[in-house]
């Protein structure tokens, strides 16, 4: 298995920026109708800043979840039990999880933002862009509506939206799916926050607009020295796009460490499976790789390992006692009870796969 290709150098460019966004054991529990479920469980990792972190997982795994829980977005059902989550922000620390609603406001935009992958439903269908893009400005800037319009239509030609002198006026149904996500990335990015949350940003785009977008965000990273984290299950976009990965299922990180580093050599067995799953090298005709099974029903976790039942390194151990996130290396975690036996072993000259 060749893992997909990387942009940059093999290093950690990004390893003495300071830390912007540390969670740390947050956990998230949500109530149904069959009875409470954990659905985020001691969640932990850190985004630095002038860096893309990537939460990488099958749809399902808890990465939304995290990031609705850090911008305080849960919906009434979910509450946050457990963790912390301290972002530094230009001028002072602040616990997310414990803010209250006046400081969240405040810190709306200013120190964290987030882009949702649905652009027409994140944007005001009854106001126009321009209204809305000034928004942020009249706020939490004090502007006049005047000088708010200016620096509307600089946010707009900033992203590459043609014509935003004309085009300010017109409604978020009358631009294309690719300059929905543009608005929604100026929106965001207005008012030069600390950490950035991109949900799924390309999603139901095709590739052409997927690559321009991430360049675009690339380019922000940079301009503004923001912690970028980037929520997909795209393997190619993490390998293109992050620096590091924290790799999530069924509600936990499993391995974390840069992405250059995990994609070579990973430490889980899931990760492992994610990575062989993508058909590199295929030829027509090929059989496709898959991980055989299911992942567990968020009501009944085993006591064990929460990838027992479709990992092919599970023992006695794994039923009975929960791995924890521990290092595998100077960079990197992993919580598997056998890391070192993940990386394909040699027999006759051949590599053999787990």
């Amino acid at each position: 298995m060749t893992a997909p290709a990387r942009h940059d150098t093999q290093t950690d460019h990004h390893a003495d920026n300071p830390t912007v966004l540390d969670v740390d054991g947050l956990s998230v529990e949500v109530r149904t109708i069959s009875g409470t479920l954990r659905a985020v469980n001691d969640v932990s990792f850190q985004a630095r800043r002038g860096e893309t972190l990537a939460l990488l997982g099958e749809s399902g795994c808890g990465k939304s979840m995290t990031a609705t829980a850090l911008v305080g977005l849960l919906e009434p059902v979910a509450d946050v039990v457990a963790g912390t989550a301290t972002l530094s922000g230009r001028s002072e620390q602040t616990d997310l999880l414990s803010a209250d609603r006046k400081k969240r406001r405040a810190m709306a935009g200013t120190e964290l933002a987030i882009v949702f992958q649905d652009a027409l439903t994140a944007l005001n269908p009854l106001y126009t862009v321009g209204t809305q893009l000034a928004e942020p400005f009249r706020i939490h800037k004090g502007l006049s509506a005047k000088a708010a319009k200016v620096k509307a239509v600089e946010l707009m030609a900033r992203v590459g939206i043609p014509q935003p002198e004309t085009r300010l006026n017109s409604y978020p149904h009358q631009f294309s799916g690719g300059m929905r996500q543009r608005l929604l990335i100026a929106m965001a990015v207005a008012l030069n926050p600390s950490v950035l949350i991109a949900d799924e940003p390309t999603t139901a785009l095709d590739v052409t607009v997927q690559a321009q977008i991430m360049a675009l965000l690339r380019d922000l990273r940079t301009e503004f020295d923001m912690a970028v984290v980037l929520i997909t299950h795209d393997l190619a976009l993490v390998a293109e796009e992050a620096d590091r990965v924290a790799v999530m299922y069924a509600g936990n990180v499993i391995e974390t460490g840069t992405v250059a580093e995990v994609f070579a050599d990973p430490k889980h067995p899931y990760t492992k499976g994610l990575l062989n799953s993508v058909p590199v090298n295929a030829r027509r005709g090929d059989g496709l790789q898959s991980i055989g099974g299911s992942p567990p029903d968020l009501h009944d976790i085993p006591e064990g390992c929460v990838y027992q039942e479709r990992c092919p390194l599970a023992r006695d151990i794994c039923v009975t006692t929960r791995p924890t996130l521990d290092h595998v290396g100077e960079q990197r975690k992993a919580a598997c009870h056998f890391p070192e036996e993940v990386t394909p072993r040699t027999r006759g000259g051949k590599s053999e796969d787990v």
